[in-house]
């Protein structure tokens, strides 16, 4: 079986660790003495850029062994079209997985853009179509569409992003789109299209995932959800699925080293406040299902081994990821692979230490599986 892994490309910043949740790479927070792109030197900023800096973790998780990395985007975040664009040329193979809610381009603009990208870059762009989690951030966008309706505005845009990717003319009378005669003109028609991750947990996002998705993506959740999710996919996909897991990875060469910077990290955030995301997002509200009981500690969130449901505490995003030593998190990777995951989209925080960390430790332990990589720090080891 073929394994795809990527990094996460953090496009809003960095903490130095998960000990304090206080951001002090990139202009995301005051500049200050001791932060990084930019640095402060003789009371000046220095000129090294935050985009240099994503450069950086860009080329060390491709050294590392990662195909390629995801551009998350947000409000708070920089534009996931243009950082590719600009980090194209920082790597040689690297894909980047953009991450976008269709409902903000329209679908004509959108193959336009993208068959520009597959030229540029020799078709290394991937798409992370995402349809919004409501609340404020929905809002934030101008996005008044209700839950339901937004993954039917999905389906119509990827309908006719396909309908003129290969050339006109494409007729298309929907919902929220109406084209006539549209179509890429002649050396942007028929660039490779883009695999599509697409992700969502409600029913709603699991039947446009099943007519559209290369790649299911779902955030990491105890693996008897991942299975009956999974499961849901393949009984409303119109093709045989692929699936893929969004996972925060914390390894390091002892379990115990690996829990004691969780340790450190919950020691310094108050454990009654749940910072989480608002809005009609499922994934999230699944995501807090799996907490049963008091929480008197860090472990009282390990619900499975290994499988951690605390790091929205420590950062911003999802709140279950694998803490374990470096074998132990290749086994619970191992065992994801077995139950019919094809990809991965890693991250730990710092991005570019960690990346380099699971790229050396953690891949290499991966076995009896085609891990589609390339880099030098994994020649002769087991794949």
């Amino acid at each position: 079986m073929s394994v795809d892994i990527y990094w996460r490309v953090g496009t809003h910043g960095d903490q130095p660790s998960l000990r304090r949740r206080v951001v002090s790479r990139g202009e995301w927070a005051p500049v200050v003495p001791g932060s990084l792109a930019p640095g402060v030197r003789d009371g000046e900023r220095d000129d090294y850029s935050y985009v240099e800096h994503m450069g950086d973790v860009a080329r060390a998780s491709e050294i590392s062994g990662f195909v390629g990395g995801l551009l998350p985007s947000f409000p708070n975040t920089d534009d996931p079209w243009a950082t590719a664009a600009t980090l194209a040329r920082e790597t040689t193979t690297y894909r980047f997985m953009i991450a976008f809610q269709p409902g903000f381009l329209h679908p004509v603009q959108a193959a336009r853009m993208s068959a520009s990208l597959q030229r540029a870059t020799g078709g290394r762009l991937v798409y992370n179509i995402i349809s919004g989690g409501g609340g404020p951030d929905q809002l934030w966008w101008g996005d008044k569409v209700e839950h339901d309706d937004r993954y039917a505005r999905t389906s119509e845009f990827l309908d006719v992003l396909r309908g003129v990717w290969n050339g006109g003319p494409f007729d298309f009378d929907g919902r929220f789109y109406k084209v006539e005669g549209a179509g890429l003109p002649e050396g942007l028609a028929g660039q490779p299209f883009p695999e599509i991750y697409f992700s969502g947990s409600s029913r709603a996002a699991i039947d446009a995932a099943g007519r559209h998705a290369d790649y299911y993506l779902s955030w990491l959740e105890p693996f008897h959800a991942l299975t009956e999710k999974f499961d849901q996919v393949r009984a409303n996909s119109d093709r045989t699925p692929k699936f893929a897991v969004r996972i925060d990875v914390l390894a390091r060469e002892t379990e115990e080293e690996a829990w004691d910077e969780i340790r450190r990290g919950w020691d310094n955030i108050d454990p009654t406040v749940l910072r989480g995301a608002t809005g009609d997002s499922i994934g999230w509200q699944r995501s807090q299902s799996f907490v049963t009981g008091a929480v008197n500690g860090y472990r009282d969130l390990e619900v499975t081994p290994n499988v951690w449901g605390g790091f929205h505490l420590l950062r911003g995003g999802p709140a279950f990821g694998l803490v374990g030593s470096y074998g132990q998190v290749a086994e619970r990777l191992d065992e994801l692979i077995n139950l019919g995951v094809g990809a991965f989209i890693l991250a730990g925080v710092p991005h570019l230490e960690e990346a380099y960390r699971v790229g050396e430790n953690v891949l290499p332990l991966l076995r009896g599986h085609d891990l589609r990589i390339d880099s030098p720090l994994l020649e002769g080891t087991p794949s």
